[in-house]
């Protein structure tokens, strides 16, 4: 099965009400549902989805001097992606930032949706992942 990932980030100004008696309950340009949409496909095939509430993600990398680290970042909500000819994908959000996610099929395309909150601030380290600031590891933000 094919998959996407579409992640929102919400417009907290957005007036329903507006979009309803103005435009048929459309987006309009000064009154938009989303400030950004991003977009991921998985290009192996995927066999399911697993939605995991409340865990750890594992980040790690290397720093501009070779150091390699490993933070463990909390109180995550992550979809697990798994293919019969790939690798697993993680992709989710702090539950602090996270609105909701949501996933549904159409044919062969399993669609993830996921939804963040505008009001708090967030990185996005790797695609897919969105950590909330207050969650982010310290140890990287110097």
């Amino acid at each position: 099965m094919r998959c996407t990932v579409h992640a929102y980030m919400l417009n907290d100004d957005f007036s329903p009400e507006h979009a309803e008696a103005h435009f048929g309950g459309k987006d309009s340009e000064n009154n938009r549902r989303f400030d950004w949409e991003d977009e991921l496909h998985i290009k192996s095939d995927v066999t399911g989805v697993t939605v995991h509430e409340g865990v750890s993600f594992p980040l790690e990398g290397v720093l501009p001097d070779g150091t390699a680290f490993r933070h463990e970042v909390n109180n995550m909500r992550l979809c697990e992606i798994v293919s019969s000819d790939g690798p697993t994908v993680y992709v989710g959000s702090s539950e602090s930032i996270l609105e909701r996610i949501e996933q549904s099929t159409e044919g062969d395309l399993l669609t993830v949706r996921i939804y963040l909150k505008d009001y708090e601030p967030w990185a996005n380290p790797i695609p897919g992942i969105y950590i909330a600031s207050k969650e982010f590891p310290k140890a990287l933000i110097d």
